[in-house]
């Protein structure tokens, strides 16, 4: 009997590399434990989940996602000036990861900080693969 092909509603186990168009590795979970996620209910990006459908235990695949199908474009209007004095208390440095509320909804956002002085702060909002093409060698090792 054929193993099952991974479609809607199935419990998937995957390992994966991914790597951008110049080969660096910005995520892999070789040597570790199989991704597990379930079709349909937007666990990953959509463009991976698409990429597993029809795919069965044992197989492999390598595919490069351009951005719309992974992170989005990047979006300038979501680098943002907040003042200083708004900023987490301690110590604050460019490359730092900052996460803030929002006051509308109290949603978090994560950003990163681009660059800031005595006065202002600019933040990145944009998730960090934003605007990057992906590629993935995937191999499918469990369908339920």
């Amino acid at each position: 009997m054929a193993a099952t092909a991974v479609g809607d509603g199935s419990a998937v186990k995957v390992f994966y590399r991914g790597t951008l168009d110049g080969g660096e590795e910005f995520d892999s979970n070789r040597g570790g434990e199989a991704l597990a996620f379930r079709v349909g209910a937007g666990e990953v990006i959509a463009g991976f989940e698409e990429a597993v459908r029809g795919m069965r235990p044992g197989e492999r695949k390598t595919f490069t996602l351009p951005p719309e199908q992974a992170y989005g474009e990047r979006d300038e209007e979501m680098v943002v000036e907040i003042p200083r004095a708004s900023m987490p208390e301690g110590e604050v440095a460019k490359g730092m990861a900052v996460r803030f509320k929002l006051p509308d909804d109290g949603e978090e956002v994560d950003g990163t900080i681009v660059s800031l002085d005595a006065e202002r702060v600019l933040v990145d909002f944009n998730h960090p693969l934003a605007g990057k093409a992906l590629t993935f060698e995937i191999e499918v090792v469990g369908v339920d």
